[in-house]
């Protein structure tokens, strides 16, 4: 027997029809048989009991045709039925990006405690006129000007001061000629005290007289070394090197005694104080580091020299007086007194399990790392996140629950998966560095859920 297919069934035989198309074929088919086994007197019922049958004249195309159509039809139900069991295998997926893994590591971190507090001079130096009564002739150093110790920061008006030296200068001279005479005649007195030459009166006079003159002397010299001090006092002096932050004077201002002309930051030296709590407060301990942000970003490196004796009954917060060491960057922004800023101080490290940043992904509040598995899919698994810090290899986060250490994760491209995707390695996976090199945050975690 001859098996002939019908050419329009060929192609669709080649391109493997979908499943659905060939059962439609197959009922088509089947209907075609129980059509002709319709037509044909063969008995189902005699062929079941093995009957001997005759078959009527004019049977044999009947029968050439149920021949030729049932090897067809089963020929259709093999290819069904070899298309739902290939429906039913399972078909590779085909990869939905492309990513880079890393794992996850166990570290030391850095402890730190966030605070806020403002930045403040260590010391202010009031410069104020010492004479008063004077015009104020020059000025030399304005706003924002740094000074040494010692340099001239005005001059007053000297004119008259120098009058007055000269007059104390001519009283000295007049007290030390009296002075002379008074020890002449007193010597001459001593001379004749034994031959009774001169009454008693007389030598007590001359010998008083001597005195009195060696007094006027001294008073001569102390005048005229008032008038030179208040000489020297018309030149205003800086008291101490640092930077001039207010001027009060103008010129040719006539000053009062005592007056402020100038204001200065001393050294040019600034601290931030801090406010912590009372429980805060028993964490830090003096010499311990700090890092404080300024605008922009730039962080300022500090060390703690004092802690406050006492807490505020009001604000219930205390002072920790932290000295300003310089920037840690060149780039940073400037820290002025009065700013207010945050910070934190470092406390120690601690061994944690920290993830890179970019493989932590963040959804409806919550934190995600896509872990790897062995099939080439990810799996989204919701994790706690703790303390950051910035390393050698890049900014690492905390992972306080949801992956154990070693586990490895979708590290770039991480924010484009879904759960169960497929994915390609293109790099294989990189650990981050071990030691971080900066602090990012605080120790007081805001952690995320536990994990899914």
């Amino acid at each position: 027997m001859h098996l002939s297919v019908p050419p329009f069934l060929l192609p669709r035989l080649r391109a493997r029809a979908p499943l659905a198309r060939l059962k439609e074929a197959l009922h088509k088919t089947m209907h075609v048989i129980a059509s002709a086994a319709k037509q044909s007197t063969l008995v189902g019922a005699s062929s079941l009991c093995g009957s001997p049958r005759r078959y009527a004249p004019g049977d044999d195309g009947l029968m050439q045709t149920f021949a030729t159509v049932l090897p067809l039809g089963l020929l259709l139900c093999a290819l069904a039925l070899s298309g739902a069991h290939a429906a039913d295998a399972p078909v590779a997926a085909k990869p939905a990006l492309t990513v880079s893994t890393t794992r996850v590591q166990k570290t030391m971190l850095p402890l730190t405690l966030v605070a806020n507090g403002n930045v403040a001079a260590w010391q202010e130096a009031s410069v104020s006129a010492e004479v008063g009564g004077l015009r104020i002739a020059d000025l030399m150093v304005n706003v924002g000007d740094v000074v040494q110790a010692g340099q001239l920061l005005a001059q007053l008006s000297a004119d008259s001061v120098q009058a007055d030296v000269a007059l104390a200068r001519a009283q000295l001279a007049e007290a030390q000629a009296a002075a002379n005479d008074a020890g002449i005649n007193a010597d001459r007195a001593r001379a004749l005290q034994n031959d009774s030459a001169l009454s008693a009166q007389q030598i007590s006079q001359m010998l008083s007289a001597e005195q009195m003159a060696k007094a006027r002397l001294e008073a001569a010299k102390a005048g005229l070394d008032s008038q030179l001090l208040r000489l020297k006092h018309t030149q205003v002096i800086a008291p101490d090197s640092g930077t001039i932050i207010t001027r009060n004077a103008a010129l040719g201002a006539v000053v009062a005694p005592g007056s402020e002309l100038f204001r200065m930051l001393r050294r040019s030296r600034l601290e931030w104080r801090a406010e912590l709590t009372a429980h805060e407060l028993a964490r830090v301990v003096v010499g311990a580091n700090a890092r404080i942000t300024a605008p922009g970003g730039g962080q300022w490196q500090g060390k703690v020299r004092m802690l406050s004796p006492t807490v505020d009954a009001q604000s219930r917060v205390g002072l920790v007086y932290v000295d300003l060491m310089g920037p840690v960057d060149r780039n940073a922004a400037s820290l002025k007194p009065g700013m207010y800023a945050p910070g934190e101080f470092v406390l120690g490290q601690t061994p944690a399990l920290t993830v890179a940043q970019q493989a932590v992904v963040v959804r409806d509040g919550f934190s995600y790392c896509f872990r790897l598995q062995n099939d080439g899919r990810v799996t989204q698994t919701r994790i706690s996140t703790g303390r950051r810090a910035n390393t050698a290899a890049g900014p690492v986060i905390e992972v306080l629950d949801g992956l154990e250490a070693d586990a490895l994760v979708v590290s770039s491209g991480a924010g484009f998966l879904r759960d169960g995707d497929s994915v390609k390695v293109a790099t294989p996976a990189v650990a981050p560095a071990a030691a971080p090199t900066a602090p990012a945050s605080a120790a007081r975690p805001a952690a995320s859920a536990a994990s899914k």
